[in-house]
C-alpha cells in the first residue's frame, strides 16, 4: 500500500516570521573555456523564514541545486550575498565557518553516491558529531543509536556498511547525519528522487516529522511539482538559472501566473481517469535555451506562446503582484 503524506502543518510552538536565511541577488557562473560563461544561478533572491519550508522546482538543469549548494556555502558565490542570521555565508572566517556547518546541513539527492563506502553507517553518523567535538566515548555512540532509532533503523545497523542497505535506508542514513550535530536549516537537494515512489512518501513523512519535532527549516528542491506541494510552505519556481515565480504553496498551485509555471503544473497527474482524460496540458515547443552566454531579456521568450517584442530586450524583474505572490514576466 502507498503511504500517504503527512499533513505538514507546524505545532503553535514553531513561530514563523524571523528571517533565517537571506539572498540577494545571487549569482553562480562557471567559466567553461574559450570565454563562454555558464550562468547556473543568475540574480536570484529570496527569503526563508525560521521554521518554514520554501520548495525549489524547475526542468533538470535549471540551477536548483547550485542555488542550493551555493546557498549553504559548498559553492562560492560569483557575485550577490546569502545571509544566515545576518551573516554573510561567503565572507566567514574560518570559526565563523565552522560555527555554520554545524547549524546548516545538507542531505544529497543519491543517497549511495553520498556516503563513504569504507566507512561504517556508525562513523558516517558520527563524522559530524566527532568534528565539533560534541560527544566522546559511549555517549557517542548512544547519540548514533538514538539517531538510527529516529530514522526508523536499528542500532545493530551502525557497525554495517552503505552497500549492505536499500535506497531507501541510504536516505535514512543521510537524513541521520545531517541531523547528528543539530542544526537548525537544511538544504534538502531532491532528497527523493532517486527513491522508489512507494518510499519517496516515507521520507517525506519523516521529514515533517522532524521538522514539528526540531523546528527544522527547509529549502526543499524537487522536481516532483505534487510531493513540493504537500510539503512546502512557499514554492519558487526557477527557470534557466533564473526566478521566475514565487508564491505560498496554495496560491501557487490555485493562480500559477508565469507561463512557465502553468505548463509544470498541467504536467502533474491527476488521480482521476475521467479529470485526466479530458483535461488539458499545456506543451511547450521549442528547445530550452542553453544557459552558456544567454542573450538579454526573457530566457522563457522562445518557449512562450505570450512573447512580446519587449521579451526579446529586456529581462522582467521579479516584482509582488499580489501580496506575497512575485513574478517575473512582461505580462505583469
Amino acid at each position: 500500500m502507498e503511504a500517504r503524506v503527512l499533513n505538514r502543518d507546524m505545532p503553535n510552538h514553531i513561530e514563523k516570521g524571523e528571517v533565517l536565511v537571506e539572498v540577494n541577488n545571487l549569482k553562480k557562473y562557471f567559466h567553461i573555456g574559450k570565454g563562454a560563461i555558464l550562468k547556473a544561478v543568475d540574480d536570484v533572491s529570496f527569503i526563508i523564514r525560521k521554521g518554514e519550508t520554501l520548495g525549489m522546482v524547475g526542468e533538470s538543469g535549471c540551477g536548483k541545486t547550485t542555488c542550493g549548494r551555493t546557498v549553504i556555502g559548498m559553492y562560492g558565490a560569483t557575485d550577490g550575498e546569502v545571509l544566515f542570521k545576518g551573516q554573510n555565508v561567503h565572507r566567514m572566517n574560518a570559526k565563523q565557518r565552522k560555527d555554520f556547518t554545524k547549524q546548516a546541513q545538507i542531505i544529497f539527492q543519491d543517497p549511495y553516491a553520498s556516503l563513504n563506502p569504507r566507512m561504517t553507517v556508525g562513523d558516517i553518523i558520527a563524522e559530524g558529531i566527532d568534528i565539533h567535538g560534541m560527544y566522546s566515548g559511549k555517549e557517542r555512540m548512544n547519540r548514533v543509536y538514538e539517531l538510527l532509532g529516529m530514522v526508523g533503523l536499528n542500532k545493530e545497523h551502525a557497525s554495517r556498511f552503505p552497500h549492505e542497505f536499500s535506497g531507501g535506508q541510504r536516505q535514512r542514513i543521510g537524513i541521520a547525519r545531517a541531523l547528528a550535530i543539530e542544526p537548525e536549516f537544511i538544504v534538502c537537494d531532491e532528497p527523493i528522487s532517486a527513491l522508489d515512489v512507494s518510499i519517496q512518501a516515507q521520507i517525506v513523512n519523516l521529514l515533517i516529522k522532524f521538522q514539528r519535532e526540531l523546528g527544522l527549516t527547509y529549502l526543499f528542491i524537487a522536481h516532483d511539482l505534487s510531493m513540493v506541494k504537500h510539503i512546502s510552505d512557499r514554492v519558487a519556481v526557477m527557470y534557466l538559472g533564473c526566478m521566475v515565480e514565487l508564491a505560498e504553496s496554495h496560491e501557487l498551485y490555485r493562480n500559477p501566473l508565469h507561463p512557465y509555471t502553468r505548463a509544470l503544473l498541467s504536467a502533474i497527474p491527476i488521480p482521476d481517469p475521467e479529470v485526466e482524460r479530458t483535461r488539458k496540458r499545456i506543451m511547450l515547443e521549442g528547445e530550452v535555451p542553453s544557459p552558456i552566454n544567454p542573450a538579454p531579456g526573457c530566457r522563457f521568450r522562445a518557449r512562450c506562446p505570450y512573447a512580446k517584442p519587449v521579451c526579446a530586450e529586456q529581462t522582467p524583474p521579479l516584482k509582488e503582484i499580489d501580496k506575497e505572490h512575485f513574478v517575473a514576466c512582461h505580462l505583469y
